[in-house]
């Protein structure tokens, strides 16, 4: 009877070997695996945009104006303090399928009024870019010290070109604030404004709306986050209308100021235009274009961007 061959067992050699190969092909995936990951989360933040221009536009239909950048009604205070402080965010919500949340929301009262509070931590799919890692609420002191939990957004009303902490800065009667305290400004969202579509002048489709809005680390101890929300400014509370709009002043990805927008994306951030569609606009863009393009009636001439 014939002897049955032994299988010769692998070398430490061999074993070696294919482990490498193993790690190699794994290296070369990865990055490809992980760009398709993130090539998904853009397109699903670029999708949350157009759902939100296209809520602003249904918005517009009935009330002929887009909604305000912020509600505040008292003079000499764009601070809204004893106000509604209720922002855009809030106004299309019956436009995004959250009726029943909308119905909640006591739009007559202050934002952080005791009716409010159990609806203002509410995470919406529509206004969070799955690129930005961070929590589903945030905690923030309200104008008496207490704490209030609010959710978090990734989207910002388009101020304009105004720097929007000069509205915080200033006497009423001293631009940007008119005489009543109205902080104005140039964009599609500013302080109780009433944009028509008529006031965009620069032609729809080379003016922002709302744009991208990455969470900003402070630059100095102790290094807070400082996160967007959609449902308003609080009232009597110092920079809080920069959760909820932005200025063009500075390109996305470049900025140094809460207010400033920016993206978790490569390069850029997104933006929805006054006619619906939304683009990428590049961190290098030539910064003059930007701004332009964060005016409603400048009356620049902007080619292609």
């Amino acid at each position: 009877m014939r002897p049955v061959p032994r299988r010769q067992a692998f070398t430490l050699i061999e074993l070696l070997v294919v482990i490498a190969i193993i790690a190699i092909l794994i290296a070369l995936l990865l990055p490809a695996v992980q760009q398709a990951r993130e090539a998904a989360r853009r397109s699903q933040c670029k999708n949350n945009l157009k759902q939100i221009g296209l809520a602003l536009h249904n918005y517009m239909d009935p009330h002929n104006t887009l909604p305000p950048g912020w509600i505040g009604v008292q003079s000499g205070l764009p601070n809204v303090s004893g106000e509604s402080g209720f922002a855009w965010g809030s106004f299309i919500l019956p436009f995004l399928e959250q009726s029943n949340l909308s119905n909640q929301l006591r739009f007559s009262n202050a934002l952080d009024a005791t009716a409010n509070r159990p609806f203002l931590n509410q995470r919406l799919t529509v206004y969070q870019c799955p690129s930005d890692p961070k929590p589903d609420t945030f905690q923030i002191a309200d104008r008496n010290g207490t704490q209030l939990e609010m959710a978090t957004a990734n989207y910002a009303g388009v101020f304009g070109s105004v720097e929007l902490d000069d509205c915080f800065t200033v006497s009423p009667g001293t631009p940007p604030l008119s005489a009543q305290g109205q902080c104005l400004s140039d964009g599609a969202f500013f302080h109780n404004s009433r944009v028509r579509i008529r006031d965009f002048t620069d032609g729809t489709s080379n003016t922002f709306l709302v744009g991208e809005r990455t969470t900003f680390t402070e630059t100095a101890p102790p290094y807070d986050k400082v996160y967007g929300t959609w449902s308003g400014a609080l009232p009597g509370v110092d920079d809080s209308p920069a959760r909820v709009i932005g200025h063009a002043e500075h390109l996305p990805n470049m900025g140094h100021d809460p207010e400033d927008f920016g993206s978790a994306h490569t390069g850029g951030a997104q933006f929805v235009m006054a006619d619906g569609h939304v683009v990428f606009i590049s961190q290098y863009t030539d910064k003059k274009v930007f701004i332009a393009l964060g005016t409603r009636s400048g009356g620049e001439v902007i080619g292609e961007f």
